[in-house]
């Protein structure tokens, strides 16, 4: 009974620290994917990298359910009380006085948390469960078979149409890739006569990827670096095949990369600096992708499979390169890793023997300055040439901002 009587206090606790953070969550701007997820599922999962509003999302639409405290409730896993509670026996309490609804945060802290929100939802038909974790997470991976069970959608850090609501207040609805290449009379009504796109893009790509910059703009980039080292010391523990004892070079890879982006790997040349095995470089690769630190880039036509070298290496967005690089990163290099990182969060992007990007297997985009020439997509079917630097699209060329509200 004693027992009983504490596990009792120590839910009433969690409930109470689930009230507070749930009436505190920020109204006013929402992520994209708040209005994508079907909520109505059984079982939802939402993964995304470190920094980029998980938990602010959850809470925010918690919030605007407005359903009692006994029926809805937010854990995160990564509470010290969960290192003495099992998740299956709080979840059972929860639901035997009338809980609901479960949203469960930071689930990769929590060993074995796969296979016990696969025996909730087999148990408990009634409670729904949406629960958040790492990027690296990969449920066809883990125990008890979730995959067929959870819906998964992952979200990615703030587009430029995004940092212009939360940092600017300036609210546009997302453009789809066909509305982007439709003519400019068609394109400029979706934008006031007023709006000056280039006035925070500069902003946008040095600081405007994680909401978290918001917060203290003098020591963003020195937070960044600790996240990074956070995702590879503490996160990749969680992926298969990694070993946590080699952080220290995956760490060294991923500066080396950093200095270079966008190029075509030389196997050698990484393994010689970073003493990185050959064998294992692509390996290394693709765990720093699976972390949301970098972006590989295939060919075109070209299925990917692990151990396949990339065509090219991309930081994963414009703000990890600014953070580190040693040396202001070239425009060029920023176009590209702007271009790639807004296209492939909805789109399938390759590298094309023609031009720079391949998108879909069905456009192709050149990108460069406001002098760029049109020279390599002349010969070239759904071509265009996207500029830095220019205000509205112009012929066949494009602003590069435009690209940032696709999401």
């Amino acid at each position: 009974m004693i027992n009983l009587h504490i596990q009792i206090c120590r839910m009433e606790e969690l409930m109470e620290i689930s009230e507070k953070l749930v009436a505190e969550a920020p109204a006013g701007f929402k992520r994209y994917l708040i209005q994508k997820i079907n909520w109505t599922d059984r079982l939802i999962g939402i993964k995304g990298a470190r920094g980029t509003g998980k938990t602010t999302l959850l809470l925010q639409w918690l919030s605007g359910k407005k359903w009692p405290l006994s029926q809805a409730a937010y854990f995160s896993l990564d509470e010290l009380y969960f290192t003495t509670h099992s998740l299956l026996e709080t979840a059972k309490r929860f639901h035997q006085l009338g809980g609901k609804l479960l949203v469960l945060d930071e689930v990769h802290k929590y060993p074995g948390w796969a296979a016990e929100i696969k025996n909730l939802y087999d148990r408990y038909p009634d409670l729904q469960i949406i629960f958040t974790g790492s990027s690296i997470i990969d449920i066809s991976r883990e125990e008890g078979d979730l995959s067929r069970r959870a819906i998964m959608y992952e979200l990615k850090g703030l587009s430029f149409r995004e940092y212009l609501a939360f940092f600017h207040g300036q609210h546009f609805d997302p453009l789809s890739l066909e509305t982007l290449l439709s003519p400019v009379a068609a394109l400029r009504e979706h934008f006031p006569p007023d709006f000056k796109p280039l006035a925070h893009f500069r902003d946008y790509l040095e600081y405007g990827y994680y909401p978290f910059s918001a917060t203290n703009r003098e020591s963003y980039h020195q937070r960044l670096r600790q996240l990074v080292r956070m995702v590879v010391e503490y996160d990749m523990a969680e992926l298969k095949g990694f070993d946590i004892r080699h952080a220290k070079k995956m760490l060294q890879l991923l500066y080396v990369v950093a200095q270079q982006v966008p190029f075509k790997p030389n196997i050698n040349n990484l393994a010689a600096k970073t003493k990185i095995h050959r064998n294992s470089i692509n390996n290394y690769l693709y765990f720093l992708r699976e972390a949301r630190l970098i972006h590989l880039l295939y060919p075109e036509g070209i299925s990917v499979a692990v151990l396949q070298k990339p065509e090219k290496i991309f930081m994963e967005n414009t703000n990890l390169l600014y953070a580190l690089s040693e040396m202001e990163p070239s425009a060029g290099t920023v176009r590209e890793v702007f271009f790639n990182n807004q296209l492939s969060t909805r789109h399938r992007v390759n590298h094309s023997g023609k031009t720079d990007f391949a998108v879909d297997g069905r456009f192709y985009f050149e990108t460069g300055g406001r002098n760029k020439s049109r020279k390599q997509v002349t010969d070239l079917q759904n071509a265009w040439v996207v500029k830095d630097g220019l205000e509205y699209p112009a012929g066949q060329s494009l602003p590069l901002w435009l690209f940032g509200f696709l999401y």
